[in-house]
């Protein structure tokens, strides 16, 4: 058994999951996982299954704001690479490439440094929920625009029935949990 109590990081991620019904709006299940960022060593198995998973794969971790940061920057820490953010749009300062993208309940854009990688740094993008896909196709290929080049997807929880992985079909996906 592991320092957590459970047997799986899958096991371990729902045990530490949070519904919040009607969240942002109504008719959305929240899948809040502040419960799990809370608890030390169940943060801390997330960040080394992560660096197990990716040892010598990656040079970079790229974080999807907001929850992507706190998972990428843990996993950057335990990987000994660097990290580099991608925000919403107006939050960069200097040169950034952009991209629209559709979300289960809207649209959004993201942005990137346009200066983020040198040439061919195998990135890895992080972020806590896989949907529809759109937020990480739409990082995947920022992430390409910028220079890198992405060696995968990382997802803490996958909602399986919105079918996200079909937005994603050009880079290899990770999930932890697919619900």
């Amino acid at each position: 058994m592991s320092p957590t109590g459970v047997e799986s990081i899958g096991d371990l991620v729902a045990s530490r999951l949070r519904d919040v019904p009607d969240f942002p709006q109504p008719g959305v299940l929240f899948k809040d996982f502040t419960p799990l960022l809370a608890d030390g060593p169940a943060l801390r198995a997330v960040a080394d299954d992560i660096a197990t998973r990716y040892a010598g794969r990656v040079d970079t971790i790229v974080g999807i704001e907001a929850r992507g940061f706190i998972l990428g920057a843990a996993a950057a820490y335990a990987l000994g690479v660097g990290f580099v953010p991608v925000r919403k749009a107006g939050k960069l300062p200097g040169d950034t490439h952009e991209a629209t993208y559709s979300l289960e309940y809207g649209t959004a854009t993201l942005e990137i440094h346009a200066d983020a990688f040198v040439g061919g740094h195998r990135v890895l993008v992080m972020d806590d929920v896989l949907a529809t896909g759109g937020t990480a196709a739409a990082t995947c290929e920022l992430v390409e625009r910028a220079g890198g080049t992405v060696a995968g997807i990382e997802i803490v929880l996958e909602i399986g029935f919105l079918g996200g992985r079909a937005a994603l079909t050009r880079w290899p996906v990770h999930s932890m949990l697919v619900s």
